[in-house]
């Protein structure tokens, strides 16, 4: 087979109107807005609930990855091939990629090889203005923050005590803490101020956490901005930002309906990061393909114990969605990382290694287990696989009476993925699933956050900083305890310490702070430190993009 980069066997694919994909999903002409040729946005009174009801729902998490990624959107999309390819109608829906991840250290987001959404440039650029969308709206609110700090009539704000800060879609260490106001009265309040990336927004999690735009309106409406000075808090509803807020994202609140290598539905919305945020697409979006097809394929990022966890306890407890199957993307390389292999070492076979990691992946199929749902392990197949290891995992997994299964979609798109489709069909017709969420929402917040310590992470216990202590206190006095948990820890590993790899065990995490997104309906442990704005790497991806005279763009992947 020809060795092509992403980008150009995308640009060599001969894509169809977006219409036509549109009839595959017996979308009307006439209720699709066109985005050029090849994008459309889908109405939301496309969505209906009893058929939601009534299909499958497939979440593609993973292992803890190592930091290249282990291929979930490459397997998410090759599954949906694959599932089209023995006769069953199939639709992926997915995360829109971030511009900062795209010219900094990833790349592309958009699949690999033979397993991609395209217009592969436009989703991983600008795509529809979604992102724009949710920035604008988000810095209105900081602009209407400081506009009434100025005010005659203001709020009484403090503002030492302001918690909203300004987004942008980049990796810009520089913003993460600045100083605004400056340079006289006329400028506003000096205070210290910063920006996140657009990702971790909460009017993004909003976004995917919505139902429509009454629900997106009163959800704006109560994102916290901080306290007056006589300590009552402060919303956005106060400022009356809600209505101009929802204004911005009139267009941004319906999805996207893009299309796969082999011309097959994609739905593309919305995208939180999952180590500090939800990490996975809109609600709308799911719901909006299981009202198309008999199988949605959606994604949660990184591991198991961060995107998965998230998405089963937060998206399914507040959406009633309800997956019939979860499949677990393993590469040989990452099973050899949790083994304890050196970085120069990971592409090099080891059936030592590979057994010794073994114990991380048995440890996302127990925590899958844990909510009442049948994985189906993927083992996202590279060059350097060995049979002895690739044997040693199937093997490893029909032991704990899971199926285990080569995925090739990489290489060789939908063919490539039909064992995998097989296999995540097996398990759906045998309704064997019967997804319950790990915890009651009502719960006591340090009862939920220790849940998901000891039972997903396998941690022995949990501390509190001072901070987390007084944020508890403060969640309590704001009446935000019944809200779910969206824990913020490293991705590398199950506990907060990234250096411990494999399935750590006798390990105690710290919670060092808790913020609140209240408006998104949940409170976030922050364990360890975070980084909300990333910054660029010494040579970013941006150094290997080029665009020619007729505006092909290359380096993109």
């Amino acid at each position: 087979m020809e060795h092509l980069t992403d980008i150009e066997i995308a640009q060599k694919t001969t894509l169809i109107h977006i219409k036509d994909i549109a009839s595959k999903l017996k979308i009307d002409e006439d209720d699709l807005e066109l985005y050029g040729k090849f994008k459309a946005k889908l109405p939301l009174d496309l969505i209906d609930e009893k058929k939601v009801s009534l299909n499958n729902l497939v979440l593609v998490t993973a292992i803890t990855p190592t930091p290249a990624g282990e291929g979930k959107t490459t397997v998410s999309i090759g599954l949906t091939e694959g599932l089209n390819k023995i006769g069953e109608q199939a639709t992926v829906v997915l995360r829109e990629p971030s511009l900062g991840p795209v010219f900094g250290i990833k790349g592309g987001a958009a699949g690999g090889g033979y397993s991609q959404v395209v217009p592969m440039e436009d989703i991983n650029l600008h795509f529809t203005g979604d992102f724009n969308a949710i920035e604008k709206a988000n810095n209105l609110l900081s602009a209407l923050v400081d506009n009434n700090l100025q005010a005659s009539d203001n709020l009484n704000i403090d503002p030492r005590s302001i918690f909203w800060k300004r987004v942008i879609d980049m990796n810009d260490r520089s913003l993460r803490n600045i100083t605004i106001g400056l340079g006289g009265t006329a400028n506003g309040v000096p205070r210290e101020d910063g920006f996140n990336i657009t990702p971790a927004s909460e009017v993004m999690a909003i976004l995917c956490m919505t139902s429509g735009f009454e629900d997106l309106k009163k959800r704006l409406g109560d994102i916290f901005i901080g306290f007056t000075f006589d300590k009552k808090p402060v919303f956005a509803r106060d400022l009356k930002a809600e209505n101009a807020m929802t204004i911005l994202l009139k267009d941004a609140i319906k999805p996207n309906l893009v299309q796969t290598l082999e011309k097959n539905p994609a739905i593309i919305h919305g995208g939180p990061f999952a180590n500090i945020a939800q990490g996975t697409n809109t609600i709308l979006a799911t719901k909006m393909g299981l009202s198309l097809s008999k199988y949605v394929v959606t994604e949660a990022g990184f591991g198991a114990d961060l995107g998965a966890e998230k998405f089963l306890n937060i998206i399914c407890a507040a959406s009633g969605l309800s997956p019939k199957a979860v499949v677990l993307v393993a590469t040989i390389r990452a099973l050899r990382h949790h083994g304890g292999a050196a970085t120069d070492a990971l592409n090099k076979p080891d059936v030592g290694l590979v057994a010794k990691g073994f114990a991380n992946l048995e440890k996302h199929i127990e925590n899958i287990r844990k909510f009442n749902i049948q994985p189906v392990v993927a083992i996202n197949s590279f060059i350097n696989d060995s049979i002895e290891e690739v044997k040693l995992v199937i093997e490893g997994c029909e032991k704990l009476g899971v199926k285990a299964v080569v995925s090739n979609g990489w290489t060789n798109g939908g063919e490539g993925c039909k064992d995998l489709a097989f296999a995540v069909k097996k398990v759906v017709e045998e309704d064997r699933s019967q997804f319950k969420p790990l915890y009651d929402w009502k719960s006591p917040v340090k009862e939920k956050i220790e849940k998901i310590a000891r039972e997903i992470y396998g941690a022995s216990g949990v501390n509190y900083d001072k901070k987390a202590e007084l944020n508890l206190r403060r969640i309590d006095r704001l009446g935000f305890n019944n809200f779910a948990i969206c824990m913020a820890k490293t991705q590398k590993s199950f506990s907060d310490d990234e250096a411990l790899r494999g399935r750590p065990e006798n390990f105690v995490v710290t919670v060092r702070e808790i913020e609140i997104a209240a408006g998104a309906g949940f409170i976030i442990p922050i364990l360890g430190k975070m980084m909300r704005m990333p910054g660029l790497p010494a040579h970013p991806a941006s150094e290997n993009m080029s665009i020619d005279e007729n505006g092909v763009i290359s380096g993109l992947s």
